[in-house]
């Protein structure tokens, strides 16, 4: 019989990680997935799209010299990772299995904690591009590791509402602040992502629900669409998909992606990227010059160490960064 890293060998690891399909997160259609070797890159922001206007010249005289207003920011790839062990009577079971039928039962188990770990590492790579979409900035508080990494939307760009602003108060006029911010940004804006109690406090505020039966329409979520269309204004998506954080305790803790009372308004371009490098697992494996092995934007694999407890372990990995050079184009408003 096979012993455990036998069984579970690298490249095996590595073509079922590359063969999986896993559940699409927006993130990965606002920021497209890109490796990119090394684990820091430039972030250029190209300035205003805003055309600056040339001036008119007498012949046989010089060109009015123009600036670019491109700028540079140098980042860093987070190193996220996070594992699982074995235990010591699933090793023994594996090694030594009654049936053809266990044996398969066993190796499912142990690919579905790979799974798990997975999907945890795309998680924080997916909270990572919601927290700068959403508020212009990455903050990193975990394992002893404290930043905060700035993407400088402009100020003017940027807007938390108070009091009786709130969407939640009879008294605000969303409509009033969506048309603001969208005269705000340099190009037109077609789209606002928020969330579905954002979404929910528009189609009952008193104004909206005047302006639903001045157009002679019912308060549906295809209606207000349409009704801010007809107002010149982005239609709105929500996004509430949700993970669990551990805690030192134990216990899960419950979060969003996209914070409940937050919106950003945004074009149809580009927003950035997200990028992968190279983990230091995925260096030395390929240092030792073999070619049998694709890893893609996550690196998985299994390790025994120590001898007493019997450790082995199944790890998941990923050095990973979204880029946000248009974070220039759109809008962050905290409406609730």
């Amino acid at each position: 019989m096979p012993n455990i890293l036998e069984l579970f060998d690298q490249k095996s690891i590595l073509d079922y990680v590359n063969n999986r399909q896993y559940p699409a997160l927006l993130g990965e259609q606002l920021f497209p997935e890109r490796k990119v070797q090394g684990l820091e890159f430039d972030m250029l922001k190209g300035g205003s799209k805003v055309p600056i206007i040339a001036s008119v010249h007498a012949f046989d005289t010089e060109a009015e010299i123009g600036s670019r207003e491109a700028s540079k920011q140098a980042m860093e790839l987070a190193f996220i990772k996070r594992k699982m062990q074995l235990r010591e009577k699933d090793l023994i079971a594996l090694r030594n299995p009654r049936t053809p039928a266990e044996q398969a039962f066993l190796e499912k188990q142990v690919y579905h904690d790979l799974d798990v770990l997975i999907a945890g590492v795309r998680a924080r790579v997916e909270a990572m591009r919601m927290e700068a979409l959403a508020e212009g900035t990455i903050t990193l508080d975990e394992n002893n590791l404290e930043a905060t990494i700035s993407y400088h939307v402009p100020k003017d760009h940027q807007e938390e509402l108070v009091g009786e602003t709130l969407w939640s108060e009879p008294t605000s006029d969303p409509i009033e602040d969506l048309t603001r911010w969208s005269e705000t940004l340099d190009g037109v804006p077609t789209r606002i992502l928020t969330s579905t109690p954002v979404r929910s406090a528009l189609l009952k505020h008193p104004k909206v629900l005047k302006l639903f039966k001045t157009v002679g329409v019912l308060p549906t979520i295809d209606n207000l669409n349409s009704v801010l269309s007809q107002l010149g204004l982005p239609k709105i998506a929500v996004y509430d998909q949700k993970y669990r954080k551990q805690q030192a305790d134990g216990a899960y803790q419950i979060k969003r992606y996209f914070p409940s009372n937050r919106l950003v308004m945004m074009g149809d371009e580009l927003l950035g990227e997200t990028l992968y490098g190279d983990t230091p697992e995925e260096s030395r494996l390929l240092a030792s010059g073999s070619n049998d092995y694709k890893v893609g934007q996550v690196f998985a694999t299994l390790y025994e160490s120590n001898l007493d407890p019997v450790g082995t372990w199944i790890k998941a990995a990923a050095t990973a960064f979204p880029s946000f050079p248009a974070a220039d184009e759109v809008f962050q408003a905290k409406v609730l």
